[in-house]
């Protein structure tokens, strides 16, 4: 099961238990009326609905988004989604988050491209949110302009069903229009795992990507990573240190689990990619 479920179950068996003493202490249970009942929409339905994405605002191929139409170009995001879901798929695993030691790894670039590799598989429904509540960069990126931010959805201030953008038919995209306000106390909240659990629940994704802050420098992660089941490292090839990568190594794996590490912008053939992966990618 997955981990923010776990925590859904949890409150439910705690309140249930609530009640149960409750009436063996004699002690008046208010309950509420039965709801009327509401159509809910069906899957296809809701994914259909959301807006597309605008792909005419920007020339993805300035932005090193070659994934878009496929070909040489997208193999090495080819390659690393197919081992990504294979892994997941292998263990049970929903939530990844992409993580990096500083900026400028690649790490945004990677995730939008492995959301245009799985635009290519249709028979999977993907989210990539952008949860870089510090220094976003993914709606710059793809060239969109939102009035609102997955900050305000996980406030509960915006539906994501009003916010995210689709696209193909199977990915859906969760952008930020700038910094959050007190971005590191909304990732670690309560507030935002019940959210997840509640797009997830609604949706019914196969995979949730997180393109989450860079790990040195702040604290942005430490209380959301305990949250997803695995991440992915990002690093940048003769600009990230060895130092840096046994740091994130080492505080990720009190965290979670490490599924492999991706080396980038790297000249030569081949790379580094733990677990996962032979190849570096672009």
């Amino acid at each position: 099961m997955d981990r923010l479920q776990i925590a859904i179950e949890k409150a439910r068996a705690q309140r249930a238990l609530a009640l149960s003493a409750a009436n063996e202490a004699g002690q008046p249970v208010l309950v509420a009326p039965a709801p009327t009942p509401v159509p809910v929409p069906d899957r296809d339905e809701l994914w259909a609905a959301l807006a597309p994405l605008d792909l005419s605002a920007r020339p993805l191929r300035d932005k090193r988004l070659m994934s878009r139409q496929g070909g040489k170009d997208a193999a090495p995001f080819d390659l690393l989604r197919t081992r990504m879901l294979h892994q997941a798929r292998q263990n049970g695993w929903r939530y990844i988050g992409i993580v990096s030691p500083t900026p400028e790894c690649g790490r945004t670039t990677a995730a939008a491209n492995l959301a245009f590799a799985f635009s290519r598989q249709p028979d999977l429904r993907m989210m990539l949110l952008d949860f870089d509540l510090r220094r976003p960069f993914l709606a710059r990126m793809l060239g969109q302009d939102v009035e609102q931010g997955m900050q305000d959805v996980l406030r509960g201030e915006v539906e994501f069903a009003d916010h995210a953008l689709r696209l193909g038919s199977n990915v859906a995209i969760g952008l930020n229009q700038g910094p959050a306000e007190s971005p590191s106390e909304l990732l670690q909240s309560v507030r935002t795992e019940e959210k997840i659990a509640e797009i997830t629940a609604q949706y019914d994704p196969d995979l949730v990507l997180f393109d989450l802050p860079p790990m040195l420098g702040a604290d942005d992660n430490f209380g959301f990573l305990s949250k997803v089941d695995a991440v992915l490292l990002m690093v940048a090839a003769e600009e990230t240190t060895r130092e840096q990568i046994e740091l994130c190594l080492r505080q990720l794996n009190e965290l979670t689990t490490v599924m492999g590490i991706a080396l980038n912008k790297c000249r030569h053939p081949g790379g580094l990619f733990g677990n996962i992966n032979d190849q570096a990618v672009a």
